[in-house]
């Protein structure tokens, strides 16, 4: 590939290919799918462990008991946003991984 050729992919007022758009917009579907997905998991958290809270307080408020479904259930929350949130490799990274595990072939 020429140095030109490299340089006309840099232009950014060309259209993308379709195929391109296509990669593209399946990859915010999915994104905007797992936010949907991330919001309905803390609002069962939310709800669920507001009703523990309250049976815990309407029959005596002794031991905090629901600190342990808090606890257990807000790891898994956690790892839920972590997976969201968390930046997706490069091309770049996958590109350089993919070569190193071709070396070790």
């Amino acid at each position: 590939m020429s140095k030109e050729a490299v340089m006309d992919e840099k232009v950014v007022d060309r259209p993308l290919p379709a195929d391109a758009d296509e990669k593209l917009r399946e990859q915010a579907v999915e994104e905007l799918r797992k936010r949907r997905d991330l919001a309905g998991h803390v609002l069962a958290y939310l709800m669920v462990n507001t009703f523990l809270v309250v049976i815990w307080y309407l029959t005596g408020a002794g031991f905090f008991w629901p600190a342990f479904p808090l606890f257990g259930w807000g790891i898994g929350l956690v790892f839920h946003a972590w997976d969201v949130f968390w930046p997706q490799p490069s091309d770049t990274a996958v590109r350089s991984a993919m070569d190193r595990i071709q070396r070790r072939r």
